[in-house]
């Protein structure tokens, strides 16, 4: 409510003779200026034709008001401050506005030779990078795109043991693997489709609501560069692993991606099977089962 607030005031102050149409103001807007008269007794509500006018009656207390609930002016140079250092100097929050940071980091595995190369003619070694570091990382977000693509496969995970230890790939396979943790972010998704990325992106996310759902907002943005892999015996290990409680859990998201996955069942129709054994068992798998063995 103070940043609803904050914004109204600092309108009013700055209109002609501290007089605005309350039909210029949002509800919430409205809402917090009848609160802040009520309380102050520095601005009145007055009749004018058909409406109402918020009018200043104490210009010097409503601006006292004003630096208690934005101790950082507006009109100080701000643009050299993170934008959540800015929020609470605005706010008192670094929620107070938009507040997703300004940088993602992505991080990269391979266990096979990989390059990845950018607009500025630098190159990457992934398998070097891995080797000696663990992990390699890029950069991404705001607007900055230094164009760092690669022509092998782009394989996306979704939790952390998979990434860790990549022997479960498919045998011989160059692939830069990046894990993204539960959801897939949306500058994750918005740097995907900027350009292309590999010579293709696999979705191997755990087989349930959230992972599905991510796979059609993948889909929408890439379209055929991006595939869904299903690991071998999926069949016999979500029916022998399979966990009821995280199918409960997910289930919004599982219905919610069903009217975009419909669509997508007549070129991938293992993708079809898989959703309908889900159903019918009422089961979801995590992803590390691609370890676990399934009956002979």
């Amino acid at each position: 409510m103070s940043h609803v607030l904050r914004l109204a005031l600092t309108r009013l102050l700055e209109a002609e003779d501290g007089r605005l149409s309350a039909s210029q103001f949002t509800h919430a807007q409205r809402l917090a200026l009848d609160n802040c008269r009520s309380r102050t007794g520095a601005l009145c509500l007055q009749r004018s034709g058909r409406g109402s006018v918020y009018c200043l009656t104490d210009r010097v207390v409503i601006e006292q008001h004003l630096r208690r609930l934005a101790p950082l002016d507006d009109k100080q140079a701000t643009t050299s401050l993170p934008r959540r250092a800015a929020h609470i100097g605005h706010t008192r929050s670094s929620k107070g506005g938009r507040h997703n940071h300004e940088w993602d980091y992505l991080l990269l595995r391979s266990n096979n030779p990989v390059s990845w190369h950018n607009d500025d003619g630098e190159a990457l070694d992934l398998q070097a990078a891995t080797r000696q570091q663990g992990a390699a990382v890029l950069r991404i977000g705001s607007g900055e795109d230094t164009g760092w693509h690669t022509t092998g496969t782009l394989w996306l995970l979704e939790n952390q043991a998979l990434f860790d230890r990549l022997d479960w790939l498919p045998a011989g396979q160059a692939a830069s693997v990046l894990w993204y943790s539960g959801q897939l972010r949306h500058s994750l998704v918005h740097w995907l489709a900027q350009r292309p990325r590999a010579g293709s992106v696999i979705l191997f996310p755990d087989y349930d609501g959230v992972g599905l759902h991510n796979y059609t907002r993948l889909k929408k943005q890439l379209g055929d560069e991006c595939h869904f892999w299903l690991m071998p015996g999926w069949q016999q290990k979500l029916t022998r692993y399979g966990n009821n409680e995280l199918w409960q859990k997910t289930a919004r998201e599982f219905n919610a991606a069903l009217p975009a996955l419909a669509p997508l069942f007549a070129a991938e129709p293992v993708l079809k099977q898989l959703v309908i054994a889900m159903q019918t068992q009422g089961l979801a798998l995590e992803q590390e089962a691609v370890w676990l063995p399934v009956e002979e």
